[in-house]
């Protein structure tokens, strides 16, 4: 028999614990290819430390790798189609299963992407590190004339391309991060990450009844001080869209679909709060987040990939999806 490849979430009587220790690289404006970390960069300094390998931002040269069904790359898709940028960053799309190993691109012709040639992600991250050893992640930031992964660290990718490439942004992108708002909103954004964006997975990976039972109190916690806080207000942060709504929103787009049964989230739907789901709907509505969002990929992905959470492998036919489109009355 030859090796397994199916992946395993659920550690038995444990808590959930993600590994967030990604591949910490920046793509940073006024970088050189030559001698990157000898240069100053005039763009976004204060975010941009200097002990980590940068690369130039250079139009054209990077493929960002975003599987449609995740929900960490669903964040660095959209930023990338508000800001205007599907024209700098080309944009290769994984399908939604797989195993151990990698994802692979079976939805491209020949089960290859066009433009890197591999048929797995994998082979992106051992052309840079040929005994990496974590989890081939996406989003992935890869470089496409040596086919290396550059960086697959999902929150600092969407905040390099809102800081980073200013200069290639359409001329009426929205302020995902604006100045006078940075401080609240990095406090909103950390609460949203820890209890709700991550929180679903702890309840759906939890590995007892006492790690899922306070995962669960947690997030419904947190869901009810979104709730409250969605109320008199149309945004995370008032009255435009900013980075800190994009985060929520992938998360949101899959409750009903996923999170409610197979990560036994199952308070209540998110339809049956008026202001969240009203919210939802208002995102899901405007350019840029809704044609994101592919229903069919986020199902197969939780319910077929997940074998230890759901051994059959069935997936659900519901929800019904319609509802996406109908008004919700935020303006």
């Amino acid at each position: 028999m030859g090796e397994d490849h199916t992946p395993t979430y659920v550690a038995k009587g444990e808590e959930f614990s993600r590994d967030m220790n990604y591949i910490p690289d920046r793509i940073l404006a006024g970088a050189s290819s030559q001698d990157p970390r000898d240069d100053e960069f005039p763009s976004g300094s204060k975010d941009s430390p200097r002990d980590v390998q940068v690369w130039p931002v250079e139009p054209g040269r990077y493929r960002l790798v975003a599987a449609k069904a995740c929900p960490w790359a669903n964040r660095a898709i959209i930023v990338r189609k508000l800001l205007g940028l599907e024209d700098v960053i080309s944009l290769g799309l994984p399908g939604p299963t797989h195993d151990k190993r990698s994802w692979t691109f079976d939805l491209d012709p020949g089960g290859v992407d066009p433009v890197l040639g591999y048929e797995r992600l994998q082979q992106a991250y051992f052309a840079r590190f040929p005994d990496y050893s974590r989890g081939i992640t996406v989003p992935a930031m890869v470089d496409v004339p040596t086919k290396a992964v550059v960086t697959n660290d999902f929150p600092q990718i969407t905040h390099d391309l809102f800081f980073e490439w200013r200069d290639h942004h359409r001329p009426d992108a929205p302020d995902l991060w604006p100045d006078d708002l940075r401080e609240e909103m990095e406090s909103v954004m950390k609460r949203v990450f820890t209890e709700v964006n991550n929180g679903v997975y702890r309840c759906g990976f939890a590995g007892s009844q006492e790690t899922y039972d306070a995962a669960y109190d947690r997030l419904w916690t947190a869901m009810d001080w979104l709730e409250d806080r969605l109320t008199d207000r149309r945004f995370l942060m008032g009255d435009a869209i900013t980075e800190a709504d994009v985060r929520l929103f992938t998360t949101l787009a899959r409750f009903d679909a996923v999170y409610h049964g197979h990560f036994k989230c199952n308070r209540n739907k998110l339809a049956e709060m008026p202001a969240l789901w009203g919210y939802a709907r208002d995102l899901f509505q405007t350019p840029g987040f809704g044609e994101t969002i592919d229903f069919d990929q986020i199902k197969a992905h939780y319910y077929v990939v997940h074998t230890d959470v759901n051994p059959s492998g069935i997936i659900p036919k519901g929800p019904a999806l319609e509802a996406w489109h109908s008004p919700h009355g935020r303006a």
